[in-house]
């Protein structure tokens, strides 16, 4: 479980077909003095596995699913990614809860330099539009960002200074591609109501429709109830 709050740039030093996935060499650009083999570690959102580390070198191998779901089928040696180590229980969460789990790719349509801020705008699948809401979260390349507005499949992004110059988002240009995470918790509350508006919801409002018109002030209702 990550948080979207992003510790460092990696340059990926090689990347190559390996047992039907990819193995990926990363240069981190912070010691990675306390990470182990084992550990998990967000790759521009993607949650890895280090399988080998050497002082801020480490390898990792991507499964055809994560290759499929991201944009590492694009990736080269020499591109920068963010990294991010898992939370720890007790740390804070500056950003929002971020799994690691990629749900697609986005397309960065326009960047807009507005004074010291970068406005983004982002094509994301159709397919999970369904789970955009102006001020929400997302996750784009691993960042925790809020959306400052959404129409259909675009959505808008605020990036400030600070977030701008310590992650990969300094690097882009329109037309590339990053990866996109729908805030868990969005996704669960969509499906749960989704799965109660198909079982029960269409018969729970006939019966509030039938209990409203059975509150409705009529003739009847009034010599009913004594007033006639």
């Amino acid at each position: 479980m990550f948080t979207g709050i992003i510790e460092g740039i990696g340059e990926i030093k090689s990347i190559i077909p390996d047992k039907g996935g990819f193995l990926i060499e990363i240069f981190s650009s912070f010691p990675l003095e306390d990470t182990k083999i084992g550990d998990s570690i967000s790759v521009d959102g993607v949650c890895l596995t280090v399988e080998e580390i050497k002082k801020n070198r480490f390898k990792a191998r991507l499964s055809p699913e994560t290759i499929f779901r991201s944009t590492f089928k694009y990736k080269k040696p020499g591109d920068f990614v963010n990294l991010e180590r898992a939370l720890k229980l007790g740390d804070r969460l500056g950003g929002h809860l971020v799994s690691g789990h990629v749900d697609g790719i986005g397309k960065i349509l326009e960047i807009k330099k507005i004074q010291g801020f970068f406005q983004f705008k982002i094509e994301i699948p159709s397919s999970l539009a369904i789970y955009i809401i102006e001020k929400g979260s997302i996750a784009i390349d691993g960042i925790s960002l809020t959306i400052n507005s959404c129409k259909k499949n675009v959505i808008e992004l605020m990036i400030i200074p600070h977030t701008f110059s310590v992650t990969n988002l300094k690097y882009k240009k329109p037309k590339d591609f990053v990866n996109v995470e729908i805030d868990m918790i969005a996704k669960m509350i969509y499906k749960w109501f989704s799965s109660y508006k198909g079982k029960d919801f269409a018969l729970k409002e006939q019966e509030e429709e039938k209990s409203q018109d059975n509150q409705k002030i009529t003739v009847n209702f009034l010599k009913e109830h004594g007033f006639m």
